[in-house]
């Protein structure tokens, strides 16, 4: 599952990464469940990109290149815009996974550099929706921590990629950039939801991915909503 995230703060619709798009042309239909819900791409007003891999920012262009959504702004971590657009980026990159990462990020990062806000620290980016450092499965991976009410939902992005890395926090997956910082970033992440109770969405868990976390041992479990 790739679930998107769209947020409603009562002035701005804001999307929470814009999916796989052509590069997983049998998930995405994060088009279609806009427009079941009544939300047409020019209706979104900020994209928040948590990192640049492929099923985060795939859907940010059409097949055409152009933007997908045309009248938001976008915003991302400062530090992964750097990594990815910076010279030399090739060589830092697992061989396996070159050519298929930086093909995403040479379609997909260029049209929206006039748009973009860089985000240099933690805080809020839109009222109600706080950026939260979460580096390690990329340089500058993002959490969100979103409020509205009294209520809290942490929405994870990759920190997780499936349920077996709450229970098994050392392990990591090939797409993880730097395997011990994503270790560390999940214990210090995860203490704080089981610790708060927080509402937690994962991108990749099984639909619609919300849950919480329950420590157990020297990890933790997932209680599906």
């Amino acid at each position: 599952p790739y679930t998107c995230l769209l947020v409603n703060t009562g002035g701005q619709r804001v999307l929470v990464d814009t999916g796989a798009g052509e590069y997983a042309p049998e998930a995405g239909k994060l088009a279609q469940n806009l427009q079941a819900g009544g939300i047409a791409p020019g209706d979104i007003d900020l994209v928040i990109l948590t990192h640049c891999h492929p099923d985060h920012i795939g859907g940010n262009t059409l097949e055409n290149g152009q933007l997908a959504f045309p009248n938001a702004r976008y915003a991302m971590w400062k530090d992964e815009w750097d990594f990815w657009t910076s010279e030399g980026v090739e060589e830092k990159l697992d061989e396996r996974l070159r050519e298929g990462l930086l093909s995403a990020t040479r379609k997909n990062l260029p049209p929206i550099q006039d748009r973009l806000d860089l985000i240099e620290g933690e805080g809020e980016i839109v009222p109600g929706i706080q950026a939260i450092s979460a580096p390690g499965h990329t340089p500058g991976h993002m959490a969100l921590l979103i409020s509205s009410e009294g209520d809290q939902l942490l929405y994870t992005s990759d920190l997780v990629l499936h349920p077996i890395h709450l229970e098994q926090p050392e392990w990591c997956a090939i797409f993880d950039f730097a395997p011990g910082q994503v270790a560390a970033t999940r214990r210090q992440i995860l203490d704080r939801a089981a610790s708060e109770s927080l509402l937690l969405h994962a991108f990749h868990f099984p639909f619609p991915g919300l849950g919480h976390v329950i420590e157990k041992g020297e990890g933790w479990s997932w209680q599906r909503l």
